[in-house]
């Protein structure tokens, strides 16, 4: 028997349940799952099928020949929206955090500020919930995230821009929960020596954010609920 969480859309899939326990057989492979899941649920095996649903074996995503052990973690992961708070142990605990609670946008700045005095140059990238979507009206969001995952991916990002840019710090901070319209979502400060550096590793920051982290967006809307999938 094996438990399988679920997130975003794939909960209305399955009856809104948050898990799903299923008996595997001698095969103990991810391919081997699939196939039991596209026998139950075939709407999410279909999605699996064309990489719309992702599987995720102890926090990595995982291949169709990757092997399933007793105590593993296994999650659906539909695609990414983006997007409890990060263990205090580590240097970029205050740097990156994924947290229910606003932020203030002057401290944040502040604190990648007060890094080093050679930044000469900071940009900023700050989301906000609006009221309107692919013509529908919004009344409020809300973000799931997979805790755990999401916190490792935004510290991957964050080590990736200072390796790769030429750049002093950076914060990544991402909220979950309910969000009213007008409030913050995503908030990413580069400081650099320069502001060209700046600019492109915080546009770089917020693209990535969108496309590994594992967030999920659901609008709430006078029609309905409505699960998110594309982000310009």
């Amino acid at each position: 028997m094996v438990a399988i969480r679920l997130f975003g859309m794939t909960k209305a899939l399955a009856g809104n349940q948050d898990s799903l326990h299923l008996t595997l057989g001698n095969g103990r492979r991810v391919k081997d799952l699939v196939e039991l899941l596209h026998a139950g649920y075939p709407l999410i095996g279909e999605l699996i099928h064309k990489k719309k649903v992702l599987v995720s074996v102890n926090q990595e995503i995982a291949h169709e020949e990757t092997e399933i052990r007793d105590g593993d973690e296994i999650a659906l992961l539909p695609p990414f929206a983006g997007g409890g708070p990060l263990d205090p142990a580590g240097d970029d605990s205050q740097f990156v955090r994924v947290q229910r609670e606003d932020f203030s946008v002057d401290a944040e700045i502040n604190r990648v500020r007060g890094r080093s005095k050679r930044i000469g140059g900071i940009s900023i990238f700050l989301g906000t919930a609006r009221d309107r979507s692919k013509g529908r009206d919004v009344a409020s969001i809300t973000f799931e995230h997979y805790e755990g995952m999401a916190q490792k991916k935004l510290r991957e990002i964050r080590e990736r821009a200072l390796k790769d840019f030429d750049i002093i710090e950076v914060a990544i901070l991402h909220r979950y929960g309910e969000i009213g319209i007008g409030d913050n979502i995503v908030l990413i400060v580069v400081g650099a020596e320069h502001r060209a550096e700046a600019f492109r590793a915080c546009k770089w920051a917020i693209d990535e954010l969108k496309h590994i982290t594992p967030i999920w967006k659901l609008e709430h809307t006078p029609e309905g609920e409505v699960w998110v999938e594309e982000h310009p």
